[in-house]
């Protein structure tokens, strides 16, 4: 918040004042066919690859873990985070692009490592390898296992639902669902920068338009809810006591703790994906990142958030939760038909979030090592389906967490050495403009 918030200050509230001219480019860059040059996306399949990262179980599982530990405030404490974040992340994407290089392949390469070495003195270095270790690290908890968990979870609420499974076949489900998702991953992967844009181009903008719809359906059919949900979101932020009997500190936590992992500002691993882009205006391709931030956070789990308030089902305060909370939204509201289509949308949500992971780790491994350890680690990855697919929510949530905030820290830290840069380039594009 700290770093989003002088971002905002330096840049003259950038979020605010070019938010309409943000959406007119981004939109205007959707439809807009053309063709990436070797070793690169065109500069919609990079925004599509870094949605694919964001766009996953944060808005899902995430904010029903944030509901029901810090209450519906929480969910304000999420756009708080949001609006500091498009900043921010406008600005991760700008240097990531500004710094990028070309790998031994020809493939461009960038990010917070890319930027802290190029733009940095080097004395300043060994935070890029911090940042390349920690990601390393992370990807295995934040963009796998606790994505294959979660798609376990909904697969097996519509199983159950229809009674295909009985509860003591759960365990051998989850093996072999982990091992399908472990090898469309790795088949995935191990295509390259190509196919990673191209899967993401097709699958993210389909399933986000289908869960909005049915998101708003859930919202339309409780309307007469929506006024008191809104004074628990604003009241429970300030005072959560009298709707939660939690404390201010828990649900400010974890407002900004689930918005940030799901929206990855501050984390600087959405501008691995941007970096590839074919584009040569890095504040262009920056301002797709606040798109990004806008569409992940204030719009997707925004309804997560309404369809899990609005509905009615029982919270229990206090009391860890995941997908299945905003499963009980849907299925309270449509029927236990839609646990079929809640288990579609949440696969897809997790699988592209996988795949977007898996290009981030392959870029910090890449950076500490060689690209020669590029597809090893890929087979790694690949196999923590399995694993994700068969231990405890709770312990997961934990250990991606704590990666999540140790990777923050070296990517802020160059953000805020870096944000003189951002300032000059913001000037110079607009003024050329």
């Amino acid at each position: 918040i700290g770093v989003g918030l002088l971002l905002t200050i330096k840049t003259k509230f950038l979020q605010i004042r070019k938010f309409p001219y943000a959406m007119k480019e981004t939109l205007g860059r959707v439809f807009k066919k053309q063709d990436a040059s070797d070793g690169s996306m065109t500069p919609f399949q990079a925004v599509c690859t870094a949605l694919a990262s964001t766009v996953g179980t944060g808005n899902i599982a995430g904010v029903a873990g944030a509901i029901a530990i810090g209450g519906p405030g929480a969910v304000f404490w999420m756009w708080i985070s949001a609006i500091l974040g498009m900043c921010t992340k406008f600005s991760e994407v700008t240097l990531a692009v500004h710094f990028r290089e070309r790998n031994q392949e020809g493939d461009y390469v960038g990010g917070p490592m890319y930027y802290i070495k190029n733009g940095l003195s080097k004395n300043w270095h060994f935070l890029a390898v911090l940042f390349s270790a920690f990601g390393v690290l992370t990807v295995f908890g934040t963009g796998n296992a606790t994505q294959v968990n979660t798609i376990t979870t909904a697969i097996n609420s519509a199983l159950l639902n229809f009674h295909v499974i009985s509860q003591s076949s759960v365990g051998t489900t989850n093996l072999i669902i982990g091992i399908i998702v472990a090898i469309l991953v790795a088949l995935i992967l191990l295509g390259g920068i190509k196919r990673i844009g191209q899967v993401a181009e097709r699958l993210v903008p389909f399933m986000a338009f289908i869960y909005i719809f049915f998101a708003l359906g859930v919202v339309v059919l409780n309307i007469d809810q929506l006024p008191a949900v809104f004074g628990s979101i604003i009241n429970g932020a300030f005072h959560p006591a009298s709707v939660t009997g939690g404390s201010f500190f828990m649900s400010m936590k974890k407002g900004v703790a689930r918005g940030i992992f799901s929206n990855e500002a501050g984390l600087g691993t959405g501008s691995i994906a941007h970096a590839c882009a074919d584009t040569k205006e890095p504040v262009k391709q920056g301002l797709l990142g606040i798109f990004e931030v806008f569409t992940d956070t204030i719009l997707i789990c925004t309804l997560t958030a309404l369809v899990i308030l609005c509905s009615g089902i029982p919270i229990g305060f206090g009391a860890d939760a995941g997908a299945e909370l905003t499963i009980s939204g849907f299925t309270s509201t449509y029927g236990n038909w839609i646990s079929i289509f809640t288990a579609v949308a949440l696969c897809c949500f997790a699988f592209s979030t996988i795949i977007g992971w898996g290009l981030y780790g392959a870029r910090c491994i890449e950076f500490l090592f060689s690209s020669k350890v590029i597809k090893p680690f890929m087979l790694v990855y690949s196999l923590v389906a399995i694993l994700g697919a068969t231990v405890d929510l709770g312990m997961l949530w934990s250990i991606a967490e704590t990666f999540n905030g140790l990777m923050a820290i070296p990517n802020l830290i160059a953000l805020f050495l870096l944000s003189g840069t951002v300032v000059k380039l913001v000037k110079d594009y607009f003024h050329e403009k």
